[in-house]
C-alpha cells in the first residue's frame, strides 16, 4: 500500500470518479455503498481491503445470495468493486483484481405476463362505444390478430391485403392463414381463428372508407397495407401499443395490455390446452425451443394456482 491507509486510498478513488469520470451524484452515492460494504466485509475477515483474495470475494457473494440479494444487485456491488480494485491496479496497489474471475449469480428470468383466459377473452369481445365504428373494426381486427395467431406487433403492421408483391406478409381469409415474416426474415404461416375472420371481414369492408385522405392517394405501401392509420398509411407498432393501452383500459382490465401480452398469452393458453411445446414452438417462429419453454413455468404456474383453490391438502402443503 506504499504507506496509504485504506480509507484514504478509497477516498482517493471516490475523488478520481467524480472528477475525472465526472459520475453523477447519485452514481457517487452507490459507489460509496458498495466500498463501505467491502470494508465491512474484509473487516469481518480480518483483511486489509487490498489484500483481499477471489477466495473472499465468493464468499461474500454467497453471503449476499444467502441472505436474499438479488442476482442483479449483487452483480452491480461487484461491478463497483471491480472498479475500484481496477483503478488500485492502475495505481501499482495490488498485483491482480480479486474481482475480476468472480461472477454473480445468474439471476432468474423474470416470466412473461400473460392475460388468464378470462381478461384475454374480455378484452377480445369487447366493443367500444367512444370510438366510431371504422376505429372500432379496425382495432377489434389487431387485437384478434394478436390473441388469436400469436403474432408479433411488427408481424401485425407488415401484413399486406394480398399476397401479390408483398415483400412482407399477407392475410389469406380464404384459407384462414396469416404468412407472416418474423424476426432474421423468416417466414411462416399461422392459422388464423374463425373470431379473426370475422372481425377481419369486418374491417376490410369499412378500411377503405374512414381515412381522410383516400387510400389509392397515399404511399404505394398504404395501399397494400392490412392495417392503416386515418391518413390511410401504415400503422406503426407505436401506434398499436398506443390503440391496445387504450382498449384495454376501455374494457375494465385492471392493467394496460401491450401487443406482446397478447402473444404471450396465445402460447399460454394453447400450451395449456394442448400440451403441445412443439406445435408452441413452430406457431411462434421461435428458432430454439428453449426460447418455448418459459411457457411450460407459466403453464405450471396455472396448474399450481388451480391445485391451491381446489386441493383439500393444498393448504397443509403451504
Amino acid at each position: 500500500m506504499s504507506g496509504s491507509s485504506t480509507p484514504d486510498c478509497i477516498a482517493r478513488y471516490l475523488a478520481h470518479v467524480r472528477v475525472d469520470k465526472r459520475l453523477a451524484e447519485r452514481t457517487l452515492s452507490l459507489y460509496t455503498l458498495d466500498l463501505e460494504k467491502l470494508q465491512s466485509f474484509a473487516a469481518q475477515a480480518g483483511v486489509d481491503v487490498l489484500q483481499v483474495q477471489p477466495h473472499h470475494v465468493r464468499r461474500w457473494v454467497a453471503q449476499m445470495h444467502s441472505g436474499g440479494r438479488s442476482g442483479r444487485g449483487i452483480a452491480l456491488i461487484l461491478s463497483g468493486w471491480r472498479g475500484f480494485y481496477t483503478w488500485a491496479g492502475h495505481e501499482g496497489l495490488i498485483a491482480a483484481n480479486p474481482v475480476s474471475t468472480v461472477k454473480a449469480p445468474k439471476a432468474p428470468k423474470p416470466l412473461p405476463k400473460a392475460l388468464g383466459v378470462d381478461d384475454a377473452v374480455q378484452l377480445a369481445d369487447f366493443e367500444s362505444e367512444v370510438d366510431d365504428p371504422w376505429l372500432e373494426a379496425r382495432d377489434s381486427a389487431m387485437v384478434e390478430l394478436l390473441y388469436g395467431s400469436g403474432l408479433r406487433v411488427g408481424e401485425l403492421v407488415g401484413l399486406d391485403v394480398h399476397a401479390s408483391n408483398s415483400a412482407k406478409g399477407w392475410i389469406d381469409i380464404e384459407g384462414a392463414q396469416a404468412h407472416v415474416l418474423g424476426k432474421g426474415s423468416k417466414r411462416r404461416i399461422v392459422p388464423v381463428g374463425q373470431a379473426a375472420l370475422v372481425a377481419l371481414r369486418r374491417w376490410l369492408q369499412l378500411r377503405g372508407t374512414g381515412g381522410s385522405v383516400p387510400v389509392h392517394a397515399t404511399e404505394q405501401d398504404a395501399h397494400a397495407a392490412l392495417f392503416t392509420g386515418r391518413r390511410g398509411t401504415r400503422l406503426t407498432p407505436q401506434s398499436v401499443w398506443q390503440r391496445l393501452r387504450r382498449r384495454s383500459q376501455l374494457a375494465g382490465l385492471a392493467a394496460p395490455v401491450h401487443p406482446h401480452m397478447l402473444r404471450h398469452s396465445f402460447a399460454s393458453h394453447v400450451l395449456q390446452s394442448s400440451g403441445d411445446l412443439r406445435a408452441v414452438q413452430e406457431l411462434l417462429g421461435h428458432a430454439n425451443i428453449s426460447t418455448t419453454q418459459v411457457y411450460t413455468r407459466l403453464d405450471f404456474q396455472h396448474l399450481a394456482r388451480a391445485y391451491d383453490a381446489a386441493h383439500p391438502r393444498a393448504k397443509a402443503r403451504k
